[in-house]
């Protein structure tokens, strides 16, 4: 059976199994392109300076120190989220664009985009756990 004409006949299941497969691929992908290491550092640096904030709340000006700080990971964090965007933006669009096409003749043609959101992010957060990736 064509993956067309099985989405098709059943969307719901299709969208939940296109789901999975999305999920993991791009899961996959931001396992082995983002430097773990590197992330799993600046998340415990990040959260000593909100404890060390905690002790601060009163002191306006140790508060902005520790906020400039903070900050200073952000450029960091986010270059390793811009490489994982290249890699996977074209054949995500492409992807989406495929689906709605084949969704468009279904019950599912004004809510695929939910079932499929809902169903990612349950699967993200069960694969992010598998693989370690916070």
């Amino acid at each position: 059976m064509e993956i067309t004409t099985f989405i098709q006949s059943n969307p719901k299941l299709g969208i939940l199994v296109l789901s999975l497969i999305a999920t993991v691929v791009l899961t996959v992908i931001t396992y082995f392109f983002t430097d773990r290491n590197l992330m799993k550092s600046i998340k415990e640096k990040q959260k000593k300076l909100r404890e060390e904030m905690k002790l601060y709340r009163d002191d306006a000006q140790k508060m902005m120190e520790i906020n400039k700080k903070m900050m200073e990971d952000f450029p960091v964090q986010m270059k390793q989220s811009f490489k994982i965007m290249i890699i996977t933006l074209l054949p995500v669009l492409v992807f989406f664009n495929w689906l709605r096409n084949v969704l468009s003749t279904t019950t599912l043609a004004d809510s695929w985009v939910w079932w499929y959101i809902i169903s990612s992010i349950v699967f993200s957060i069960v694969l992010r756990k598998v693989f370690k990736i916070d």
